[in-house]
């Protein structure tokens, strides 16, 4: 049976990152350099942080840190919880990086973040790639130090978006979305070797010509759970649920036109928020999210 969506918060300008912190929904306002908490028990929303550099995913680690890709800052944080912000990267190479999108963070500690442009001034872009970097912690040299080591994990993509890993962590998943003609919209799995590297990747869904995975979330059997299509072409805007070989599980339609994000929450797991159209939804489902430990 579809899942039945109900709008819970908004609406607002641009609505994504969508991440429950245990009891509620963090999601950001990109445009307004927000980010906002939809509490289900009150039904109220309201906002936890401002002047977040257009601030676009969200994550956090196992202490409940929060992380984000600050787009416009062109940066990757973690933010405090009396109000402070810790830079992760800002740069690769020396160069500045394009605009981050989307990050995960494994159980190592290590943050995996999308770096795509999709709008703005392109003739200030630095890097002459758009690609998957992680980012490995190092032994802090003295209190309260932060220090990370970034590294490029991709050399293939070329608008890298929406990230998951598999609940091995032996596979990672991406949303390559390169809008327009002739330009590739797959969702794509990429090994994790051994060593740290990716391995060569397999498509497991192509969309094109029309929109493809903008973000995603695994649930607890290993099946991604993902954002795509729109109102202009194909079949709209919805929710696919992919098996890993890439089967199409279960597709169901959202209200809200060009759909962004999701994340699975609520008590047990089974709520699906979903953010798109300037607003947050939800929906009861027969499935659950991944938690992980």
């Amino acid at each position: 049976m579809p899942w039945k969506f109900e709008q819970v918060a908004g609406p607002f300008e641009f609505t994504e990152g969508p991440v429950w912190d245990g009891s509620g929904v963090l999601f950001t306002d990109i445009p307004s350099s927000r980010i906002l908490r939809y509490d289900p028990v009150t039904n109220r929303t309201e906002v936890v942080r401002t002047g977040t550099n257009e601030a676009n995913g969200l994550c956090l680690d196992r202490n409940g840190d929060l992380y984000a890709c600050e787009g416009a800052g062109r940066r990757v944080v973690r933010y405090r919880a009396g109000g402070g912000v810790d830079v992760l990267c800002d740069r690769f190479d020396s160069k500045r990086l394009n605009s981050p999108n989307d990050l995960i963070i494994d159980s190592l500690g290590r943050v995996w973040f999308s770096d795509p442009r999709y709008s703005g001034d392109l003739g200030d872009l630095e890097l002459g790639h758009e690609s998957v970097i992680r980012l490995d912690p190092l032994p802090a040299e003295k209190p309260g130090e932060v220090r990370w080591r970034p590294a490029r994990m991709t050399y293939d993509t070329t608008k890298p978006n929406g990230l998951a890993l598999s609940p091995d962590e032996k596979t990672l998943y991406v949303a390559q979305s390169h809008y327009g003609e002739g330009n590739k919209r797959e969702l794509r799995a990429y090994p994790v070797m051994p060593g740290g590297t990716l391995g060569e990747h397999s498509v497991l869904h192509n969309f094109y010509p029309h929109r493809g995975i903008d973000g995603m979330t695994i649930d607890s059997e290993g099946n991604t759970v993902a954002t795509a299509g729109w109102e202009v072409s194909g079949p709209g805007p919805m929710i696919y649920v992919f098996a890993p070989s890439g089967r199409v599980l279960e597709t169901h339609p959202t209200p809200c036109k060009r759909p962004t994000n999701c994340t699975f929450g609520g008590p047990d797991l089974t709520d699906l928020y979903v953010t798109g159209d300037g607003c947050l939804y939800r929906a009861k489902t027969d499935r659950k999210g991944l938690a992980r430990n």
